[in-house]
């Protein structure tokens, strides 16, 4: 720091100009690449969950309720310039790999079954289940797995067969990028593919 020469004693540091609360999350708001958030991607997988227990996407499920049993099968709800909206069904063992969602933010709502998510939290993978009716939100750089919940989980969450989510990304999927931890502890990014397609569904 420049000090006067009229004055040897070194100026103290101007105070942090704090902005106020509406401008700061309005500031943060633009710097995203779209303009829906976590809480809007909760509320529209919710919305797709009601709609799917409610019929309304009976036409876009497997004929006659025969859900894959080897592979994990999935068919989007709801496209548009902002939001991709997709329902999943989950198989035992098929987990997605550590991923990312490039560009975009992500939400789900759990319908039936239960999951299980590890997620990087900077310095290790933490594990968690979700049941049916629970959600999770995924920020930007939000590095996860996904798969089926054990049978283990069965007491907790009740048959597991289907295990049905609905997903929400904005602005719509174009890329993922898959991870491994390495030897020493950290996280390192093993390819990136282009893809429009949920949940690590494309390899």
């Amino acid at each position: 720091m420049r000090t006067s020469v009229l004055s040897p004693s070194v100026a103290a540091a101007p105070s942090p100009v704090r902005l106020p609360l509406e401008l700061t999350e309005r500031a943060t708001a633009s710097a995203l690449p779209t303009r829906l958030r976590p809480a809007d991607l909760l509320r529209l997988t919710d919305e797709g969950a009601e709609d799917v227990l409610s019929g309304r996407y009976d036409h876009l499920l497997p004929a006659g309720g025969r859900w894959p049993v080897d592979e994990r099968w999935h068919v989007r709800l709801h496209a548009d310039d902002e939001v991709d909206i997709w329902l999943i069904s989950w198989v035992a063992e098929a987990a997605t790999d550590l991923h990312d969602h490039a560009g975009s933010l992500g939400a789900l709502t759990v319908l039936s079954g239960a999951l299980t998510e590890s997620r990087w939290n900077g310095t290790r993978l933490r594990n968690r289940t979700l049941l049916a009716g629970d959600q999770a939100a995924f920020p930007l750089g939000w590095v996860h797995d996904v798969v089926r919940a054990p049978d283990s989980a069965v007491h907790l969450a009740g048959p597991l067969d289907p295990t049905l989510s609905v997903h929400a990304y904005s602005p719509p999927l174009t890329a993922m990028s898959y991870y491994e931890v390495s030897g020493q502890g950290t996280l390192r990014r093993t390819r990136t593919v282009l893809t429009d397609e949920p949940e690590g569904a494309a390899k």
